[in-house]
């Protein structure tokens, strides 16, 4: 059952919101996929736009630059990721405040995968920040930023039980989080349970479930093997056979989102955090179903 505390009734239920997350591009191609999808989903009006980063200078440096340009040419909000890898508290520290001076108040704080890949083991950088919890509390120190972090449904792959993991969230709550975004799912139940494990601990801030519309099933297969999501065989038998059949695959895929974030409605879900994969249409063609519309003078403007 869906907690109260989380279920609003139908008469006093929030209009729906949205925010989405793009990664940083890395060709010029690229860049131009990013900023199409950009314009097509910001009429909709979405809550924050995310932007991923990852070690590594270069990887860093595009986050930046994404985030800045949506600043400068752009009203959305930027929420810009940040992890504990490679770096000592000082680099991290630079980063936090370079984000203040370009106009960002909301960061996205996760440890972040190994830096050898994921399925090693993770060893803090000597000199940083050892935990995502202690990054949120970094954070906070150096400024007045929005700080949401992460939450995983079927637990995080390393953690040792889902006990554990939630030890994790309650410490990062603990050390300032404004809420967490969920790892994708496909079973809404699993995130309903999820909950009800969440508020046994006493946990109260917003889990934003994240969802990841499936634009190419057996790429999104082997990302939630590496992620610990599950696949159930329902989702399976839905694309079988459509490996050729790009238009049928399209379909199928928008079917599959519709049913997901439909049922999650009308069991009292208000907030959705789209993994877009920089691809707008079929993200687009959600939210529509969920009832939002660009606004007049925003839908012209992307038209022209």
């Amino acid at each position: 059952m869906y907690p109260t505390a989380f279920r609003p009734s139908r008469e006093s239920r929030r209009p729906i919101r949205v925010s989405f997350e793009f990664f940083p591009p890395k060709t010029p191609e690229m860049e131009a996929t990013l900023w199409s999808s950009i314009e097509r989903l910001a009429p909709l009006g979405p809550s924050f736009v995310s932007v991923t980063y990852g070690a590594g200078g270069s990887t860093r440096e595009r986050t930046h630059n994404t985030v800045s340009r949506l600043v400068r040419e752009t009203d959305l909000k930027p929420a810009a990721h940040l992890t504990c890898v490679a770096a000592t508290k000082a680099e991290v520290d630079d980063v936090v405040r370079s984000y203040h001076e370009a106009g960002v108040r909301h960061i996205v704080a996760l440890r972040g995968d190994p830096a050898e890949g994921v399925g090693t083991a993770y060893t803090a950088h000597p000199g940083g920040y050892e935990r995502s919890c202690d990054l949120v509390a970094g954070i906070k120190r150096i400024g007045d930023f929005e700080v949401s972090v992460s939450a995983y449904p079927e637990r995080h792959p390393e953690a040792g039980s889902l006990d554990q993991d939630l030890d994790a969230l309650k410490a990062k709550v603990d050390c300032g989080a404004d809420r967490a975004i969920s790892q994708f799912f496909f079973d809404n139940d699993l995130f309903f349970r999820y909950l009800d494990r969440v508020q046994s601990r006493g946990i109260n801030i917003p889990i934003i479930p994240g969802i990841l519309p499936v634009q190419n099933f057996k790429q999104a297969a082997n990302f939630a093997r590496r992620t610990g999501a599950s696949v159930p065989d329902w989702l399976a038998a839905r694309f079988e056979g459509l490996e050729d059949d790009v238009a049928t695959r399209k379909l199928v895929a928008a079917a599959v989102a519709a049913e997901q974030v439909l049922d999650l409605v009308d069991r009292g879900v208000t907030d959705f955090h789209f993994y877009t994969m920089n691809r707008a249409d079929l993200v687009y063609a959600i939210c529509h179903l969920l009832g939002l519309r660009a606004a007049p003078a925003a839908a012209e403007k992307a038209a022209a």
